[in-house]
């Protein structure tokens, strides 16, 4: 009997780290006025800008960091342009047919949004993904 070393890789994972994009882009900006950016903008304009808003923005830098790097080493240049080619196209069918509605820049940023989150997404999980497709391991070489 043959015992796994890592745990493989399911649909549940993309799902969780979907929802960990989504909360990193959202939190940052979004249109509602309720955001990352928002708060530091009013913490400005009240005088009470502080370590607080400072030690957000630090974890936030991090989370950045850290879904652009393996985005970035995942897919690389051509992958996420392929990538973001396959979410805009797939959004503006959405669009075309009726299912999400792109007729006001607001809702132009909303869907551009979650398109960012869907590519940090598939480029965070893309390595365990081609692994299992095609039952090869990337190994950087840096």
């Amino acid at each position: 009997m043959m015992v796994k070393t890592h745990k493989s890789f399911g649909f549940m994972d993309f799902i969780w780290r979907w929802v960990g994009s989504l909360v990193l882009v959202f939190v940052s900006y979004n249109p509602s006025g309720h955001s990352y950016l928002h708060w530091v903008r009013e913490s400005v304009s009240d005088d009470t800008l502080g370590a607080l808003q400072f030690f957000v923005g630090a974890v936030l830098v991090a989370g950045w960091a850290i879904f652009l790097v393996a985005t970035g080493n995942s897919l690389g240049k051509v992958g996420a342009f392929i990538a973001a080619a396959m979410i805009g196209t797939a959004l503006w069918l959405l669009a075309q047919i009726g299912l999400v509605s792109a007729e006001t820049t607001r809702s132009l940023v909303w869907l551009a949004l979650f398109a960012l989150a869907t590519l940090l997404a598939i480029g965070l999980s893309w390595s365990h993904i081609w692994r299992r497709l095609s039952g090869q391991l990337e190994v950087d070489d840096n």
